[in-house]
């Protein structure tokens, strides 16, 4: 077996989390080698000289785990790859919350339990992004969490049309508009009003950002429905989208941003019997 370890250098400082892992795993009878999430720049990170690091999406393809070391950002940032290669991810929490992580930095000793098979893999769903300009795709992207469209730093709002397999579902002003996973439900759809959804579910839930109309809702879509938001074509305002918190896409009254689930799927990895809803109730401080 062999299994990639996949630390954020900010986060996992001397990389001391993933080399602890190293060592656990080795005595284990597990192979691993090691690689960085995103290339690195210097800032003050500290890379021990010892420590050989590889390209992640090379090892990728030949691996049978990925481990990431970090917060949800650092599993975002690696479930594209690792989906591909179809290479289920275990998340080790170094950050705040950690809703997509399966153990905290004090619980490292569970992963001998990867040697000897004590674990399951939990298939979450993805979503196909992409922006149409004049007919041509201009940009295209998966989702693991979100696909949020907003008005960027300008006080105004944006009037946004959503459609459903081309019907109009929706039309309002408002700051924006999040289409998420069920995982991405208790992300920035949740902090915005949207329902928090099942991770294991199939759907596709919209939630507009401070919609300035009593109507504007959340709605839950099935999976097989195909979304489109464009902005209104009387609209002389612009927008961004950005997918799972990344790099900002600048939009125009040309473009419409469609939506799907896609057939790739991110499947992490289970070695603790904890629910949904006890990790629910823990990350956000319920009693």
């Amino acid at each position: 077996m062999k299994v990639v370890l996949c630390p954020n250098p900010y986060r996992d400082r001397g990389l001391k989390a993933a080399r602890s892992a190293e060592r656990i795993l080795k005595n284990a009878g597990v192979e691993s080698v090691m690689c960085l999430p995103f290339a690195v720049e210097g800032n003050g990170v500290d890379l021990p000289k010892q420590v050989e690091l590889k390209d992640t999406r090379t090892e990728l393809k030949h691996a049978d785990m990925l481990i990431c070391f970090g917060g949800d950002g650092t599993i975002l940032h690696a479930a594209k790859d690792a989906s591909v290669c179809g290479v289920p991810i275990l998340g080790v929490n170094l950050g705040t919350m950690g809703f997509m992580a399966e153990l905290e930095q004090s619980e490292l000793s569970l992963l001998s339990k990867i040697a000897v098979g004590k674990y399951t893999i939990e298939p979450r769903v993805m979503i196909d992004v992409s922006v149409l300009r004049d007919g041509k795709s201009v940009f295209s992207e998966l989702a693991f969490n979100d696909a949020a469209i907003t008005k960027g730093a300008v006080a105004r709002m944006v009037e946004l049309e959503i459609y459903g397999d081309h019907v109009q579902i929706a039309s309002f002003s408002a700051d924006g508009v999040v289409i998420c996973t069920p995982t991405g439900s208790t992300a920035y759809s949740m902090s915005a009003g949207g329902p928090i959804v099942e991770p294991t579910a199939e759907n596709i839930i919209v939630t507009p950002i401070c919609p300035h109309a009593l109507s504007a809702r959340s709605f839950v879509l099935g999976s097989e429905r195909q979304v489109a938001v464009r902005l209104k074509r009387s609209s002389r305002r612009t927008a961004y989208l950005s997918v799972d918190g990344g790099r900002a896409f600048h939009l125009t009254g040309r473009d419409t941003v469609e939506l799907k689930m896609s057939k790739v799927k991110t499947n992490l990895v289970r070695l603790m019997d904890r629910s949904f809803y006890q990790i629910l109730n823990q990350k956000l401080g319920r009693s």
